[in-house]
């Protein structure tokens, strides 16, 4: 059975997705040849010493990335995934990227591992706030007249624990489960494709490169997930 059968008849799909996805969109990824920790420090903006040494550095980057995304339109990828969680009776997307370009696609029940740039944090009440305006230069504060920062897991941050135990869930649970752009490499994302067929999944990775779970998948295409997911899943876009 190709997998458009296996889909159709699955009760539960699982994807997880990775930087790939969204470089296929112009964003940059951060460990490709062009990746953004080729020119910034990571110690130096996306952990919680850096905020509290220089908070308005670390803004000023992820204001810099906030533009970035914003720029950016979901492509054939997100919308085929947001495609098939409309034909597939319990659905779940799992991403580690935080550009929000799965909920611009039209996805609804999506597990962020890594967070949301889109969104800020208080580092006192922990209240949430979600903007998708500029700063301007100005550090934004929360009502409470603390700090907010950007809602995003840093280095040396643990995942959020019910996200991920979700995540698990599902990934044990899927019938068919897909790894899209994502270079299986970054613990703990890379362990769910391999829970998946362990649990007895039909596994597929679409990746550009090979990876370690390439050999272990059920189907592995290396191409661009924006040219192959339409016509792979049989959805129409």
């Amino acid at each position: 059975m190709d997998l458009k059968g296996r889909i159709k008849n699955a009760e539960r799909v699982a994807v997880l997705t990775g930087a790939g996805i969204s470089a296929e969109s112009g964003i940059p990824t951060f460990r490709g040849a062009d990746g953004l920790w080729k020119q910034f420090r990571a110690e130096e903006l996306a952990t919680p010493q850096a905020f509290q040494r220089d908070p308005k550095l670390v803004w000023e980057w992820y204001d810099w990335r906030r533009q970035k995304c914003a720029q950016a339109v979901p492509n054939p990828g997100h919308l085929a995934l947001a495609e098939l969680e409309r034909i597939a009776p319990h659905f779940t997307l799992i991403t580690q990227n935080v550009d929000g370009l799965h909920a611009l696609a039209g996805s609804k029940h999506i597990l962020e591992l890594h967070g949301n740039i889109w969104r800020m944090r208080c580092v006192a009440c922990e209240a949430m706030q979600e903007s998708r305006e500029p700063l301007g230069g100005e550090l934004p504060h929360c009502d409470c007249g603390a700090l907010m920062r950007p809602d995003i897991v840093w280095f040396g941050e643990a995942l959020p624990q019910q996200v991920l135990s979700e995540a698990f869930s599902c990934a044990r649970s899927a019938e068919v489960f897909l790894s899209v752009g994502t270079s299986a490499w970054v613990m703990p994302a890379c362990q769910l494709p391999v829970v998946a067929k362990q649990s007895g999944a039909y596994v597929v990775e679409v990746n550009l490169e090979k990876t370690p779970i390439s050999e272990m998948v059920d189907e592995a295409h290396h191409r661009k997930a924006g040219e192959i997911l339409p016509s792979l899943l049989g959805v129409e876009i």
